[in-house]
């Protein structure tokens, strides 16, 4: 930590915090300037890397303060981690805030040295959305809202409306977020596959099913396939954990936070992380379900919003590509000079998309089964009997989707294999 301190870091605690604030005019404007003597702070941070506090004035005016750590939180400081982290962060907020102001929240203020962001606080009632599916509340808007998120953020960042320059800067910029990808590869693509000391599932009852992970050679293949995929498409500026705990809810709006995985990567990385955590909260139901409410139609529920997920995402995705045709570099207007022919590129461009989709959705629950990190839609289950039973519908159909998702054409089909695995 010294030579973190010569470098101008230091890890705030409430007190210090405080004279932080005072001392920062962009924070204490936002908090009504005077009357700074009585701040209510709360540490909230429940994730895996930072510490996040809720600072709130006398006035009732109220800022997010996060801090990023030179270590994974989760883990200690056994696992060092950059710090840079948190400017990737910050700059990821503000232009996918650009892009989809409606669905970011605003950057007040960012400290590089300090690896600290003050942002707006997302007031109540809105709630972490991982928290909203364990208690089996339904959000109408929900696809809506996350298929505009993802449709503006990951078109208006892809070459299909920059030119080949613009894209390479930004492709440069965010390329030194490579200790947040490289952790990424470790934690998705390979430790699941492998026995690594920071594995772990709901033992006895999974034994068998994580051993069947690292030996199942099909499935090694195709998550080797997704690895190199993530490591080398610099298709768009992806948020990079795009889970159900990176959004904040209410019934009419809905909230993306937490990008400090940012960098340009395969737009299917964003779009499977949020598709399949939706699956993982409707395999977890089971395990929520009592005499008083037996979450069978909530199930429904979260199926009709994976489904409109997808279809209203490649809805809005192709209308910004022929509203914008004219724009990007990838498909020259003089060279798909036909309504037909510009259709057929499209066409095959979002089944792809579909289909690395299915695939990083896939690894993305097999990790959270049977790697670091679970969820809390599973973890809360405290039967681990029926929670392994949840666990292994969720992972052996995560299994299929990963090895079957290219003969799958449709969204529809993919509900149809959920159910399949699914034994109420």
């Amino acid at each position: 930590m010294a030579a973190e301190a010569l470098h101008g870091f230091r890890p705030l605690d409430e007190a210090s915090l405080v004279a932080y604030i005072k001392a920062t005019p962009a924070l204490a404007s936002r908090l009504g300037g005077g009357g700074l003597d009585s701040l209510e702070i709360n540490e909230v941070g429940d994730g895996n890397l930072n510490f996040v506090y809720i600072v709130k004035s006398s006035s009732g005016a109220a800022i997010v303060v996060k801090q990023g750590l030179p270590y994974v939180r989760l883990v200690g400081d056994s696992w060092p981690m950059s710090r840079e982290r948190a400017y990737f962060e910050a700059s990821t907020l503000r232009e996918h805030g650009r892009l989809c102001p409606e669905h970011t929240p605003e950057v007040y203020h960012f400290d590089r040295a300090m690896s600290l962001m003050g942002m707006r606080y997302i007031e109540s009632p809105h709630i972490i959305l991982r928290k909203g599916l364990i208690a089996g509340v339904e959000y109408p808007l929900l696809a809506d809202h996350m298929s505009d998120y993802m449709a503006k953020t990951l078109f208006f960042t892809s070459l299909l409306y920059n030119n080949t320059t613009d894209h390479k800067n930004g492709v440069a910029q965010y390329c030194a977020n490579v200790e947040m990808s490289r952790l990424t590869e470790q934690v998705v693509f390979s430790d699941p596959y492998r026995v690594s000391k920071f594995n772990r599932w709901t033992s006895p009852y999974l034994d068998k099913d994580a051993e069947a992970v690292r030996q199942d050679d099909e499935l090694k293949l195709e998550v080797a396939e997704l690895k190199s995929m993530f490591m080398e498409r610099a298709q768009a500026l992806i948020h990079g954990d795009l889970h159900t705990a990176s959004i904040m809810v209410t019934p009419d709006s809905t909230q993306v936070i937490d990008p400090e995985f940012g960098f340009y990567g395969p737009m299917g990385y964003d779009v499977g992380a949020f598709l399949g955590n939706l699956i993982l909260a409707y395999y977890s139901q089971n395990g929520h379900a009592d005499q008083a409410n037996d979450r069978k139609a909530y199930k429904k529920w979260i199926l009709k919003a994976i489904e409109e997920s997808w279809n209203l995402f490649q809805k809005k995705f192709v209308h910004l590509w022929n509203k914008h045709k004219e724009s990007g570099e990838a498909y020259l207007p003089d060279i798909y000079n036909s309504s037909h022919l510009l259709s057929l590129a499209q066409k095959k461009y979002m089944t792809n998309l579909f289909h690395d989709s299915l695939g990083f959705g896939s690894a993305k629950m097999i990790r959270r089964i049977v790697g670091i990190a679970h969820v809390e839609d599973l973890e809360s289950i405290k039967d681990a009997s029926k929670r392994a039973e949840c666990e292994r519908a969720a992972l052996n159909c995560a299994k299929m989707l990963l090895k079957g998702r290219r003969q799958i054409e449709t969204i529809e089909q993919v509900i149809e294999h959920i159910q399949s695995f699914d034994r109420e």
